[in-house]
């Protein structure tokens, strides 16, 4: 594989919806924020973890645990946006978009993505996917799905689609067929980084404003996004009951 120069950008803002806050949530001892940052820097390919702030409380947050950290303007529309405004100016090949609500993210998964932008010189954009637990988390809408080209025995495959409702339909099983049919979304991305600026400056396009799925704005423009199917390891805290699931399961380990 050719050498690329490899960086993880983390875009963290303090207002949410469900929880505000929440990246400076400190029940563990550690913010939230830098459990994700901790879990970057185990990461093996890139070079460089960086946090995209949007408030000083958060860059004060990680002054003290040893991270940089960029301010960019509140008034970004989505993370990718404040992630091209943060690190639009800096020397990479790659950038990998982790959120920063995944303290349990699996490093191996941070070098996956960035490889399939190694491995496939031509591509411009990644992410990856995995299995399903149950059929509760198909009918979910706040759980991603996705349908791709065949990714049976094959290391990546192209995204086709991807919507908080149930694809494929199942017309047989009225709706929800075999848990195996179905993909997962998992909210990490891999941008080069012309195509990351060029990206954030295209207008949102139907189909993103519709499903409120800011990936769907490459696959309208007509560019393909890479998918490499992986096993999932963590899920996002989008709540304060989910957040203290994750303590309960970090002081379990400690």
């Amino acid at each position: 594989m050719p050498k690329s120069k490899i960086i993880v950008c983390i875009p963290a803002r303090y207002a949410s919806t469900r929880f505000p806050g929440k990246v400076l949530a400190r029940d563990t001892g550690k913010f939230l924020i830098q459990h994700v940052y901790e879990q970057a820097k185990l990461a093996k390919l890139p070079s460089r973890v960086i946090i995209a702030a949007d408030d000083n409380r958060i860059a004060d947050a990680a002054k003290s645990f040893g991270a940089e950290c960029i301010m960019t303007s509140p008034d970004c529309p989505s993370g990718t946006d404040r992630i091209a405004e943060a690190v639009g100016g800096l020397d990479f090949d790659i950038v990998v978009n982790l959120q920063a609500d995944e303290p349990e993210i699996d490093p191996a998964n941070i070098d996956a993505v960035a490889k399939l932008l190694v491995a496939h010189p031509k591509c411009q954009m990644a992410t990856l996917v995995s299995d399903f637990d149950n059929e509760a988390q198909i009918a979910d809408p706040n759980i991603v799905k996705v349908v791709t080209t065949s990714i049976e025995h094959r290391a990546s495959s192209i995204a086709i689609y991807f919507s908080r409702s149930v694809i494929p339909y199942d017309r047989e099983q009225a709706g929800i067929g075999p848990k195996s049919n179905y993909l997962r979304h998992l909210g990490i991305y891999a941008y080069r980084k012309d195509f990351l600026l060029k990206i954030t400056k295209l207008p949102q396009t139907p189909l993103e404003k519709i499903e409120k799925l800011e990936q769907l704005r490459a696959i309208e423009n007509g560019f393909e996004i890479l998918i490499a199917k992986v096993k999932q390891t963590c899920a996002g805290i989008d709540t304060p009951e989910q957040y203290a699931e994750f303590v309960k399961r970090y002081k379990q380990k400690i």
